[in-house]
């Protein structure tokens, strides 16, 4: 749903999340200053301030008080309000279908109003990164991304402003959903205006957050814990939170050729230059040796991110946690494709195949009927 995605498992382009591991601030441009003003933070710890939060108010979610949205019975073309909301819902979910064919099969399996707000979600997601790698985001402009953001404030306050924007409106009152995740994205989008350019993970880390990580931080609440979970509910949004960012970083990985030939590239610079190499010899796209022993670390990292995912899918609730896992287990692949082609992301992409997706299903199925305490018994060594 990348991560939803970071639950969904392809929201946005390449470059976000790169569709599905910590910031209490007001907005997201503001968390990102606080980044400057207190260097002596690490990107983790503060976004580690926006998972306590999204925790809370799973925990206590009647302390959450949102607008109800103002739908009433009134006829409208032989419509009423609640007859247009419906027709939104069913829209969200014909354009999942649309984008991302084999989440939204696995969202057919959770309870209707689960499978509705996750489409509201990543359907807003989607919008949302249009917005900078759409056909129009040559004409975007900061002041455009601050426009959407107030659009985002008035439909949290339920003042939708579009029946699609109605569809995430009535999401968000039926589920302790916060806004800050979505403004976190906002911010991502606000990067991507301004950066192309990361000098360590720490900064990468940041703007994966932003981008992919956030999803996982909008899902949890609808996917829901499962009420057998023994494990925290912070350690449940970390997972989320950790395949966003193993999501995003693998489709870093992967279209590294397609991001330098928009002159950007998303790899922290401190390690290319650890590595003897440069922005030029990403542009010059050759496959050397040092490439290959940069790119082994790279997927290595990101496999941890992935790891760590694993540890909170299974508390999910059981409904949810079939796509999840269909989503972790499919973009894991694409980390094995990349080795598969000599490490050559510049002039080839790594995908999986159709046969190797279906291969997957029932193993994430099988994953999915296992209790959180059978499952964690497998996956934790003795």
């Amino acid at each position: 749903a990348n991560s939803l995605l970071g639950l969904l498992p392809r929201i946005c382009t390449p470059r976000r999340s790169k569709l599905c591991s910590k910031l209490g601030f007001s907005s997201g441009v503001l968390a990102y200053s606080g980044a400057v003003a207190n260097p002596a933070r690490s990107s983790e710890e503060k976004v580690y301030e926006v998972v306590l939060k999204q925790a809370a108010l799973v925990r206590e979610p009647n302390t959450v008080k949102k607008k109800s949205l103002d739908l009433d019975e009134r006829i409208t073309d032989g419509w009423n309000n609640w007859d247009l909301l419906n027709k939104a819902y069913d829209r969200c979910g014909e354009v999942c279908a649309e984008y991302a064919k084999t989440f939204y099969l696995g969202t057919l399996l959770m309870t209707p109003e689960r499978r509705r707000a996750v489409w509201a979600i990543y359907v807003w997601c989607r919008r949302t990164d249009e917005l900078v790698d759409g056909p129009n985001a040559s004409y975007i402009t900061p002041k455009a991304l601050d426009r959407w953001e107030k659009r985002l404030t008035d439909l949290f306050e339920g003042r939708p402003y579009d029946m699609l924007d109605a569809a995430l409106s009535d999401t968000v009152t039926k589920y302790p959903v916060d806004i800050q995740p979505f403004r976190d994205m906002v911010e991502g989008m606000r990067l991507d205006l301004r950066k192309s350019r990361y000098q360590n993970f720490d900064e990468l880390y940041l703007y994966c957050y932003y981008v992919a990580g956030t999803v996982g931080l909008m899902s949890v609440p609808v996917m829901g814990i499962c009420p057998e979970s023994r494990a925290s509910t912070e350690s449940v949004y970390n997972a989320a939170l950790a395949l966003g960012i193993a999501n995003q970083l693998t489709n870093i990985l992967r279209d590294v050729g397609e991001d330098a030939r928009r002159g950007r590239v998303y790899l922290p610079q401190d390690e290319l230059a650890q590595a003897g190499l440069s922005d030029d010899d990403i542009f010059r796209g050759k496959v050397t040796d040092k490439w290959q022993s940069f790119m082994k670390g790279q997927i290595k990292r990101a496999r941890m991110f992935f790891d760590e995912a694993e540890k909170g899918v299974s508390e999910l609730n059981s409904a949810s946690r079939w796509p999840v896992w269909a989503s972790l287990l499919l973009y894991r692949q694409i980390l094995d494709a990349i080795e598969a082609n000599g490490y050559d992301n510049f002039t080839k992409r790594a995908y999986v195949g159709k046969a190797k997706k279906l291969a997957s299903l029932p193993g994430a199925y099988g994953r999915a009927i296992l209790g959180p305490s059978k499952l964690t018994k497998q996956l934790v060594p003795r």
